[in-house]
């Protein structure tokens, strides 16, 4: 949910492998950005990153196997969940982090990337969400932590409002393609938490009689 690095594949210890990995992400994630998910080949990708034709085969598969991992490097790399000392302030800062990512002229792209490979590749969608589920799950903590402040009723699904946060920001990124500005992100943040306040994302069965 929040922002990754805006350049995948981060050189980290562990030798050629390590390094590999990192040049094969980077020239993935620049192959995206350029030209989307279909125009990418494991060739291409191959000769970008100045590694053999057969080490991109054989580690990756496919170019789904490619987005898969770029996505689980987002992952590693995303920042963890605010902690402001206030539920608005923790969600104002995930919205935020969200609009900083969709506008970022590098990682935005590639996250539409690989949001419209996942409408037509099962496994870039599972890909893109177990990424999401993992940041959903981080920044649930911010809920839960709200609602043990007495911040927001008992039996808020926490998962749901973060859910709730971030995705008009989406949908103005993908459907409609208007600016994800501050002020709808502020917005969101708004929205989401007077209907969680009000009781909105209670279960059903934690709701008082």
């Amino acid at each position: 949910m929040d922002q990754p690095s805006r350049s995948a594949g981060t050189v980290r210890p562990g030798g050629r492998t390590a390094r590999v990995r990192a040049a094969v992400l980077e020239a993935t994630q620049d192959a995206l950005v350029e030209h989307g998910f279909h125009a990418l080949t494991m060739d291409q990708i191959a000769a970008r990153a100045g590694v053999g034709k057969t080490t991109v085969y054989r580690r990756w598969g496919s170019p789904a196997g490619l987005v898969t991992d770029l996505m689980n490097e987002f992952a590693n790399q995303s920042s963890p969940h605010a902690d402001t000392g206030s539920v608005e302030g923790d969600l104002r800062a995930n919205a935020l982090m969200v609009m900083e990512a969709l506008n970022d002229p590098r990682l935005g792209v590639t996250l539409q990337a690989v949001i419209a490979a996942a409408t037509s590749d099962e496994q870039a969608a599972l890909a893109l969400r177990t990424f999401y589920l993992r940041r959903i799950d981080e920044w649930a903590t911010v809920v839960e932590l709200a609602v043990a402040r007495g911040e927001l009723p008992q039996g808020t699904h926490a998962e749901e409002l973060i859910r709730a946060v971030s995705a008009p920001l989406y949908y103005r990124l993908v459907v409609t393609r208007e600016p994800v500005t501050r002020e709808v992100a502020e917005a969101s943040v708004a929205r989401a938490l007077a209907a969680a306040r009000a009781g909105a994302f209670v279960t059903a069965g934690d709701r008082s009689p």
